[in-house]
């Protein structure tokens, strides 16, 4: 079965690369498209930075006179290298259940890479960050996904597979809803943390985002410098005042302030915690559209949403024993639910299925696994 493959590059491409999956997803009432305008700016050069040290093309592969596929690949020099051998990427990856369709895709991909002096890629990831749309749905078909998080349909686990994919990295989803007690000696705990007078915590101040989003920066490049987790810690690129700042003006408008928690030792920001609603919401609303006309919707979102989604999370090094974790989370948890009572539940995506630390935290709170992203490496034999 011969294959054509197009490179996205005119309005009328742009536009197939975003309404294939709504054709594709008809029988999967649990899928959410993204937000189109965020795509869209993954892969323009002005507004990613990673484009500065990277390469990223996106394609459409055509069955005749029908889509079969869209993908992405890219290579970023600097976070490939840390792997051995280095690795590229291939990601936002659509396709119809068809074996010569996913092979047909893959061996594209691997042809791409090769060319480029690639031995592996891995995949399904994002061009930027792994804190959104990376992974592959491999665990829990049966509830939508929160914002930044993909779905995918069964098949393409049993596709990818047989094309000699290998798992790499799992990366677990954890679910709490706010009608759950919280632990007992947990809520002891924080009490106890609470009262020391060198602890102090408190919600994001809204009128100086730039000073907070600054505090927040600090802390997470020094958490996430120092993970324990080896791979992590070579792959990890530092946050720059420019991204947290352009990060928490976007986020702004739909914040509930007292899901967004600063603690400080001495005056000295320690540890964080960033939720927000769940803007997969409004996305299942508007078939992934965000226009002008939508902006009532965006400024009642937050007195309306359903779930609350952890962005991210992180304590300094040096911190990590006092137990401040805990006192983001249960106060955090207390503040919101007294602040926006609808709220249903909150999922933490995503937490390294390596990462043995966050994970008993978050079950120490009462949160449970409940999804599971993978992401897939191909050795290329070229």
């Amino acid at each position: 079965m011969a294959f054509n493959f197009i490179k996205v590059t005119d309005k009328n491409e742009v536009n197939t690369f975003h309404t294939f999956p709504f054709e594709l997803y008809k029988e999967y009432p649990m899928w959410c498209p993204p937000f189109r305008f965020e795509i869209e700016q993954i892969f323009d050069p002005e507004k990613n930075p990673f484009y500065r040290h990277g390469e990223c093309e996106r394609y459409i592969m055509m069955d005749g006179k029908d889509v079969a596929a869209r993908f992405a690949v890219m290579n970023h020099s600097r976070k490939d290298a840390v792997f051995n051998p280095k690795m590229g990427g291939m990601g936002f990856l659509e396709m119809v259940n068809s074996e010569a369709a996913a092979a047909a895709v893959i061996d594209f991909v691997s042809e791409w890479h090769a060319k480029r002096g690639y031995k592996a890629f891995r995949g399904p990831i994002n061009f930027g960050e792994n804190d959104n749309y990376w992974g592959l749905l491999v665990e829990n078909y049966d509830e939508p996904p929160v914002y930044g998080m993909f779905y995918h349909p069964p098949y393409y686990k049993t596709l990818l597979e047989k094309t000699g994919a290998e798992k790499l990295d799992d990366q677990w989803s954890y679910k709490r809803e706010f009608e759950m007690p919280l632990p007992e000696r947990l809520v002891k705990i924080t009490d106890r943390i609470e009262r020391r007078p060198d602890v102090t915590l408190r919600p994001v101040n809204m009128r100086n985002l730039e000073e907070d989003a600054e505090a927040i920066r600090m802390i997470y490049n020094e958490a996430w410098r120092a993970q324990d987790i080896a791979e992590r810690e070579r792959e990890f690129t530092e946050l720059t005042r420019e991204t947290v700042k352009e990060m928490m003006s976007k986020l702004k408008r739909i914040m509930i302030p007292e899901s967004v928690l600063i603690a400080y030792v001495n005056g000295e920001p320690a540890s964080f915690i960033v939720c927000i609603p769940d803007l997969n919401e409004i996305s299942a609303e508007t078939g992934g559209n965000l226009n002008w006309w939508h902006l009532p919707k965006m400024l009642r979102f937050k007195k309306r949403a359903r779930h609350l989604r952890t962005i991210v999370f992180g304590t300094v090094p040096k911190y990590r024993k006092l137990g401040l974790e805990a006192l983001t989370f249960v106060r955090g948890i207390e503040m919101t639910r007294k602040a926006a009572p609808q709220l249903e539940y909150l999922e933490g995506a995503w937490v390294s299925e390596k990462n043995w630390l966050m994970q008993r935290s978050l079950e120490a709170l009462g949160c449970y696994h409940h999804k599971t992203h993978r992401t897939y490496r191909w050795m290329i034999d070229k």
